[in-house]
């Protein structure tokens, strides 16, 4: 079994030189995950991590919040589980309304929405796996507007998955929300990248 990818101390940059070095990588991320967001209906969209991006959000947070050698571990903690492990994708999904009234009221209606969703890869569906340390539907039946989800791949579909022209929908069956999309080709590409 191969090691697990994740971020170490080691690969964290002084924030002195990142600051010199910051926009310039800030628009190559941007770049980068063009290819890497999918939306499904008109309120969601799932931005699928990677080493890179979990990298570049450590930095961010470092030289944002400023807090020093202690804020490390914990970024680290927080982000290294996002990192996707050569046999499954793994995403952020974000429900985004922008009036925050009618925010609240459909985060109440999306109750679940996380055990919903679905990868299908040449029409055979993959379930997501949701996030288990963090509880994201409280128990008043609100839900979070940020899931963090898994996507188990077999061998066989990792293959179909890297192989150009494969059909790729991503969707959500929620009573109240059901939507599908399909993949481009060059979303599909750039995510057949986190498979070993």
């Amino acid at each position: 079994m191969p090691a697990a990818r994740k971020i170490t101390r080691d690969d964290i940059m002084d924030m002195g030189a990142y600051a010199k070095v910051r926009a310039e990588r800030r628009r190559a991320m941007a770049a980068a995950k063009r290819n890497r967001r999918v939306s499904v209906g008109p309120h969601v969209t799932f931005y699928f991590e990677s080493h890179a991006t979990m990298l570049h959000q450590i930095h961010e947070m470092l030289f944002i919040e400023k807090g020093g050698e202690e804020q490390v571990a914990d970024e680290l903690a927080a982000y290294n589980p996002l990192i996707p492990q050569g046999r499954e994708l793994v995403a952020t999904m974000m429900i985004e309304y922008e009036d925050p009234a009618v925010r609240d009221r459909e985060l109440r209606r999306l109750t679940f929405i996380e055990t919903t969703v679905t990868l299908s890869i040449g029409g055979e569906d993959i379930k997501a796996e949701a996030e288990v340390d963090v509880e994201r539907t409280k128990a008043d039946g609100k839900t979070s507007a940020i899931h963090f989800l898994r996507f188990p791949l077999t061998d066989t579909q990792a293959a179909a998955f890297k192989t150009a022209g494969t059909r790729i929908v991503l969707g959500i069956g929620h009573e109240n929300y059901g939507h599908m999309a399909v993949v481009n080709e060059a979303t599909r590409a750039a995510l057949a990248e986190d498979l070993a």
